[in-house]
């Protein structure tokens, strides 16, 4: 399994001087965060993109190639890419070129996003909010093939025979899903054949078991039915599914909790007031990170507990750790970061690579309904 990082880079108040932290200082802290994580062998690093003031990154692809200058081995993901609202020509480009600078370490994480704010600011009705990101999709990997594409759709200027460089050094670019729960998006990344990303930020990471089978039972459905359609079809390797959740590894449980729950508690609190949710309160949090819970808060010896036993349930190939919510404080999340990488993974590692040949085969081969318009 893949042990990682995601981050939105939240723009938040220092909670020592009680004034907002100035965004080239929240940079440097992002980028000595995928610094660590690279240093102590963790293997992926996700920077979100978002258009609030709150947040840092607008644009995933500068950070990831500033990251990608900086680093050596992690693998660099956005997390995600708004495909509804950017353009998908320019995204292949811009994600090629951090390919190129890292040596074939970028991926693209493609979502609708949880947030709304760039459909207006780059002149997308949210009305078409599902149409825009499937249609996307489809010219995104139809670029990523290579050769001239000749594309045409309802939201874009269409393509003639065009072929768009730079070319990526890996051939495809990985491009992976990334939803919040809704069957239908899971469902379409199945057929699809991509990856998927998970993001698990409430109620019980075990009621997500049953959209890592649908995604399998798509992924079987997506081949058989390129198969009778007479495309060739690769040999059925594993398609991965990757775990988003929010947590904080330190020294002990009770350091974890104290770091973590003030910050984490505020910002969903600020969050879902915009949404019509009630304040988030200390039950909640206590209730979320017992075992069925979707917090990752405690030790490393807590954590690494509870990943396998999400391993156990989920089967997935990839978990991402996101720690750096709110006014978590830097050097929590970098110490969070060096024990996810030396206590945490070795403990990961090594059990499941004793577990592995008793590993059995989880997928469902039932039928899955065609998710169109998804």
């Amino acid at each position: 399994m893949e042990l990682g990082l995601v981050t939105f880079a939240d723009l938040y108040e220092d909670p020592d001087t009680r004034q907002p932290v100035a965004p080239e200082r929240r940079m440097r802290e992002l980028l000595e965060e995928v610094r660590l994580a690279d240093e102590v062998g963790l293997d992926v690093f996700g920077i979100g993109e978002h258009h609030r003031a709150d947040y840092l990154v607008s644009s995933p692809t500068t950070a990831l190639a500033a990251a990608a200058a900086q680093t050596r081995r992690i693998r660099l993901s956005s997390a995600v890419t708004v495909l509804s609202s950017e353009d998908p020509v320019r995204v292949f480009q811009q994600f090629s070129t951090v390919d190129l600078i890292s040596g074939g370490r970028a991926e693209i994480m493609a979502g609708r996003g949880s947030f709304t704010e760039s459909f207006p600011l780059f002149g997308q009705d949210l009305q078409d909010y599902d149409e825009l990101f499937a249609e996307k999709l489809d010219l995104l990997l139809r670029l990523r093939e290579g050769g001239p594409v000749t594309w045409q759709g309802r939201h874009r200027s269409p393509l003639e025979a065009a072929t768009i460089y730079p070319r990526p050094v890996q051939d495809p670019l990985p491009v992976w899903i990334a939803v919040g729960g809704t069957p239908q998006s899971v469902a379409r990344a199945g057929l699809l054949g991509l990856p998927l990303a998970i993001a698990i930020i409430g109620g019980a990471w075990t009621s997500f078991e049953p959209l890592v089978g649908l995604h399998r039972r798509a992924v079987d459905e997506g081949r058989r039915q390129r198969a009778e359609a007479g495309e060739a079809v690769a040999d059925a390797d594993v398609v991965p599914v990757a775990i988003n959740t929010h947590g904080l590894v330190a020294r002990t449980e009770r350091e974890a909790v104290d770091a973590f729950f003030p910050s984490w508690a505020a910002m969903m609190t600020r969050i879902g007031r915009e949404r019509g949710w009630p304040p988030t309160t200390r039950r909640q949090f206590d209730q979320m990170r017992t075992p069925d819970g979707a917090l990752m808060i405690g030790s490393p010896e807590q954590v690494a507990e509870k990943i396998l036993a999400q391993h156990e349930r989920l089967g997935h190939q990839r978990y991402l750790l996101h720690s750096s919510l709110g006014a978590v404080r830097h050097a929590d999340v970098l110490r969070s970061i060096e024990l996810l990488g030396t206590e945490v993974a070795p403990i990961v590692r090594a059990e499941l690579a004793r577990r592995a040949p008793a590993v059995e085969d989880r997928t469902d081969a039932a039928p899955v309904a065609d998710p169109a318009g998804a």
